[in-house]
């Protein structure tokens, strides 16, 4: 009997391989976005420290009160800017994108170009 592996544990090796080849530093942090079924969640991670210096999500009120819908590439896109204007309020201009092993298209391509055309450099 073939045993099929599901979608999650695919991506979470995906994940795994992309990681292995980088990871955030003090000088260039990492921006790791996460994906679920009902929200978007973004983070920029220091990897040296362990420390998450900014985070954002659509489980927010502030964020949530200016969508209509929390799983949509809107949304996506909102997140972006708002985890860009957060960093950039830190001193942090440039990041390391890391795309959680989810394919870069839909809600995921664009909360990074959102986040580039706010001021982040990735």
């Amino acid at each position: 009997m073939v045993k099929k592996e599901s979608r999650s544990e695919i991506r979470a090796k995906k994940h795994m391989r992309i990681r292995n080849r980088f990871s955030g530093t003090a000088e260039r942090p990492r921006l790791a976005v996460f994906r679920s079924n009902n929200h978007m969640y973004a983070q920029i991670i220091d990897d040296t420290e362990g420390k998450t210096l900014v985070a954002a999500s659509t489980m927010e009120k502030e964020v949530k009160a200016e969508l209509d819908k929390t799983n949509n590439v809107d949304a996506a896109a909102y997140v972006g800017t708002v985890i860009a204007k957060r960093a950039l309020e830190k001193g942090i201009k440039e990041v390391v994108f890391d795309r959680g092993g989810f394919i870069y298209q839909g809600k995921i391509a664009a909360l990074a170009e959102a986040a580039r055309e706010a001021g982040l450099e990735f």
